[in-house]
């Protein structure tokens, strides 16, 4: 993080009209094949590849650069099972007593459940944090701006990083998450927004028939 002075901006690449659009079609067709994965091969990743996708994520845009946000990345088996044990716990407590009925009918097709072994079986897990405020070399408390929309982009950007590298990922919210701030260690002022579990798919793995959205579903041109 670093305030100061404006400096002239060196690092822009601008295209020809032509490459631009094959660059812009390009991405699509690599992000739309982007599948969520319940199924994780036991095969190892490189830990470089995981650095380079969270230093992609802290590219991210965020509030007066404050950059709210904290990646604890997991790979001890250990602590990957005491993580799946307490967020089971809290989901099944969830799926049993408090989902509700329309929330369980849209989950249907996904085939979710409380059984979450992708969070041991997945060879990295990497725990978001938010961050109330930002604590100093000095011990200073400075406040943190737009903190959820920050930290989402940057998420955002961490997915598709993952997947641009040639893996897979889950995306995981167990609610309440405040067990991660206590099994994690980290302090306080740091909430925990979601688990993305990382790795190679199985060659077997199976993931639902869906379809998203065409474009004049999701965006309004206001020529």
């Amino acid at each position: 993080m670093s305030h100061g002075e404006l400096v002239p901006i060196t690092d822009y690449l601008e295209y020809p009209v032509e490459e631009m659009k094959d660059r812009a079609q390009a991405y699509y067709d690599l992000m739309r094949k982007r599948r969520t994965v319940r199924d994780f091969a036991d095969r190892e990743v490189p830990r470089e590849v995981i650095e380079h996708c969270l230093l992609t994520a802290g590219t991210a845009p965020s509030g007066a650069n404050m950059q709210p946000w904290q990646f604890v990345v997991v790979s001890a088996p250990e602590t990957k099972a005491m993580i799946r044990k307490a967020a089971e716990e809290v989901e099944r407590e969830f799926y049993e007593t408090r989902a509700p009925d329309y929330w369980l009918e849209a989950l249907g097709p996904i085939g979710t459940n409380e059984h979450k072994p992708h969070l041991e079986e997945a060879p990295y897990l990497i725990v978001t944090f938010s961050k109330q405020f930002t604590v100093t070399e000095d011990g200073r408390r400075l406040h943190n701006y737009y903190i959820s929309e920050s930290v989402g982009i940057a998420l955002g950007m961490l997915i598709s990083a993952v997947h641009n590298a040639g893996l897979a990922s889950l995306t995981h919210t167990p609610k309440p998450m405040s067990f991660l701030r206590n099994l994690l260690g980290r302090p306080k002022h740091e909430t925990p927004v979601l688990i993305l579990a990382v790795g190679y798919p199985k060659k077997d793995a199976k993931v639902p028939k869906i379809t998203k959205k065409s474009l004049a579903e999701i965006a309004t041109f206001i020529d």
